[in-house]
């Protein structure tokens, strides 16, 4: 039996993965392994997901933990070999930018196992940016480069990649949205959190780049109590973020805002209920840019630029930079009604998942169970 190996690292792999394991488990006969490398390994950022998403528990945990760049991909790589080297993979489909990525793009490459990457094409053209160089490079190794939209077919063409190579299938990450929101429209959050529909702001921040950077941060902060002072922010406090606020000493200004509800980060049915209910998100995530586009919400995107463009460009999010002026008018201008209206992108319908069950089925010349309609 053919073998696909899943690599999951960090929360956004885990919505990307599910679809993809679900499709293949209901259309073919491949066998599948998850492999959850441990980038994210506190329960919130990482258990929860599991149970929310409907994937099976990882068959093997690798445990990496932290460390720098360096060290943690240098980890991965030592024990995927082990991994790749006892089970024999025919494929290894890995999701997203973060390490995991590019640990298991460098591995299968020296071991000639063929690779899939489900995101490829995206760039934010900011090579400052660790996942820009993720997402480079793991495109260069890949053998399947499947897209989310047809400006990342654009992007690997200019790049010189082979046009057999690179297959546009949407964006699996809608998919898990698009089959939870029921279930998470039922949950209590709201009520719990004292918050009614469209009259709160939902608001997350955990990029190094602008978490890292005291000055920035504080910025950042500043923009977001200043926000809190017209509608309730609900801020998921990332644990690299909290830790950065606490070297700064900022805690206790923060706790003491009115309006500014810091909570610890959420599982996916939890944050899916309130984001999607929400007046406006603030984020600096890539995959809420995504998804708040799929869902219509408004979206302001503190940074400078973003490797998803079709969400500007037909979706509901707006780029408005770092600078606290600038974000605090837009988010202004969004309060009081003034927002761009967006409408979904093609292919952002629900069935990635089994576009990449089938392609996968093809590669690997395994028969679909039922052709895909």
């Amino acid at each position: 039996m053919k073998k696909v190996i899943h690599i999951v690292g960090a929360r956004p792999n885990f919505m990307k993965v599910a679809p993809i394991h679900r499709a293949i488990s209901a259309r073919t006969s491949l066998q599948q392994l998850v492999i959850h490398t441990g980038q994210h390994y506190d329960a919130k950022m990482s258990d929860v997901f599991f149970a929310d998403l409907g994937l099976p528990p990882p068959e093997i945990h690798l445990g990496i933990g932290s460390g720098s760049h360096a060290e943690q991909t240098a980890k991965m790589m030592v024990e995927m070999e082990r991994v790749f080297l006892k089970e024999k993979p025919d494929l290894v489909s890995v999701v997203g930018d973060v390490n995991s990525t590019i640990a298991a793009a460098l591995v299968t490459s020296k071991l000639a196992i063929p690779l899939s990457h489900v995101e490829a094409g995206l760039r934010s053209f900011e090579r400052h940016q660790p996942e820009e160089i993720n997402r480079v490079v793991t495109d260069r190794l890949s053998d399947l480069l499947l897209t989310p939209s047809r400006d990342a077919d654009a992007n690997l063409l200019k790049e010189g990649i082979d046009p057999k190579y690179i297959h546009l299938v949407g964006n699996v990450m809608i998919d898990s949205l698009l089959s939870s929101k029921e279930k998470a429209d039922q949950l209590p959050t709201l009520k719990t959190l004292g918050l009614t529909p469209k009259g709160y702001v939902v608001a997350t921040l955990h990029r190094p780049s602008n978490v890292d950077n005291p000055k920035l941060l504080a910025g950042l902060l500043g923009v977001l109590m200043d926000v809190a002072k017209e509608l309730p922010v609900v801020f998921p406090v990332h644990p690299r973020t909290r830790k950065m606020i606490a070297e700064q000493g900022l805690g206790p200004k923060l706790e003491q805002t009115p309006g500014l509800k810091l909570v610890d980060p959420m599982g996916y049915l939890e944050f899916l209920s309130v984001t999607s209910q929400a007046k406006l998100v603030m984020t600096d995530s890539g995959g809420l840019q995504e998804e708040t586009t799929a869902l219509n919400v408004p979206c302001l995107t503190m940074r400078e630029q973003t490797e998803r463009p079709i969400t500007v460009e037909v979706g509901s999010n707006e780029v408005v930079g770092t600078d606290p002026a600038r974000i605090r008018e837009a988010a202004n201008r969004v309060l009081s009604g003034d927002f761009k209206k967006g409408r979904v992108p093609e292919l952002w319908d629900g069935r990635t998942g089994e576009r990449i069950a089938d392609l996968y089925s093809r590669f690997l010349g395994v028969e679909v169970k039922r052709a895909f309609g």
